[in-house]
């Protein structure tokens, strides 16, 4: 029925607009699903250009070799542990204090907010902060990724952003009337209201913690407290150290060749697979949760 009240010009339109957002998404996608019927298939085929839509040669070797060693647990055990805790950390402080910095009846908020931004701008440097994590004794320790990290200032105007457009004044109003003190407010109240942003937010601590690796590069030296990240970049650096010294020619410098390849697409996967996996479950609080913080009314 749709279609029959369209006219010519309104239908081709839409043909057009649905063929171009097809080319995009196939754009995007592409590489991505490349990655992972390249890590499936012989090395050979994919460094030949064989492998373009379908796996070939089918073979795990680069997953049983990244497997086999031992790291990996211990980098997934770290990962997951700084993951989930760095970001239940970072909730709890980032939401109250982008509550606390959306009421307006506080008077410092403005002066408060402006030495959060300014931090945005300015920061003290790479040697400056390594003394000061020194300093403060947590350099070496899990502390490092969770107490350094445990407001994102973007994040913290965004929350506070939510709280101040999409909460109206009438409905503290009304909590008060029934007795409700401001915590009360935000945990019974502000809260269950914000789930969706929460969500997203919650989403963005927790894949910047997951992919980070620059701090354990920076400020971890017991293996036994680096990150998947670490570990990854370990393997890798160390297989490219192999194949350097295969040479590229006989036998050797083809299973070099072979070994460096399937450890390649193989370690995107690995690192990459588990927020793949939770993104779409999260997805659908995006635009709800982001947007309504962004626009009033």
């Amino acid at each position: 029925m749709a279609l029959k009240n369209m006219d010519g010009k309104e239908l081709l339109f839409r043909m057009a607009l649905f063929v171009v957002c097809t080319l995009i998404f196939l754009v995007i996608a592409y590489p991505l699903y490349f990655i992972v019927i390249a890590s499936f298939s012989d090395s050979t085929l994919v460094a030949t250009g064989k492998v373009l839509l379908f796996p070939k040669g089918l073979s795990l070797f680069g997953y049983k070799e990244i497997f086999q060693d031992s790291r990996i647990w211990t980098g997934y055990r770290n990962t997951v542990f700084y993951t989930l805790f760095g970001t239940l950390v970072n909730m709890v402080f980032t939401m109250p204090a982008a509550y606390v910095l959306s009421r307006r009846e506080f008077k410092a908020r403005r002066v408060i907010m402006f030495l959060f931004v300014v931090t945005m701008f300015f920061n003290g440097g790479l040697i400056p902060t390594y003394l000061l994590m020194k300093d403060l004794h947590i350099t070496n320790t899990v502390w490092v990724f969770i107490v350094p990290f445990c407001v994102n200032v973007f994040y913290l105007i965004i929350a506070r952003t939510f709280f101040e457009s999409s909460l109206p004044p009438e409905l503290y109003e009304a909590a008060m009337m029934d007795g409700c003190s401001h915590f009360k407010y935000f945990v019974k109240v502000a809260l269950p209201l914000s789930k969706a942003m929460i969500s997203v937010i919650a989403l963005y601590y927790l894949v910047g913690h997951w992919n980070d690796f620059f701090t354990a590069l920076v400020y971890i030296r017991d293996n036994n407290l680096q990150p998947l990240q670490i570990v990854l970049r370990d393997i890798l650096l160390s297989n490219q150290a192999f194949q350097n010294g295969a040479g590229t020619g006989g036998a050797a410098g083809g299973y070099a060749q072979r070994y460096a390849d399937q450890i390649k697409y193989g370690v995107i996967i690995v690192s990459s697979l588990p927020i793949l996996v939770l993104y779409p479950f999260l997805q659908k609080y995006f635009e709800k949760g982001v947007m309504i913080g962004s626009v009033k009314g």
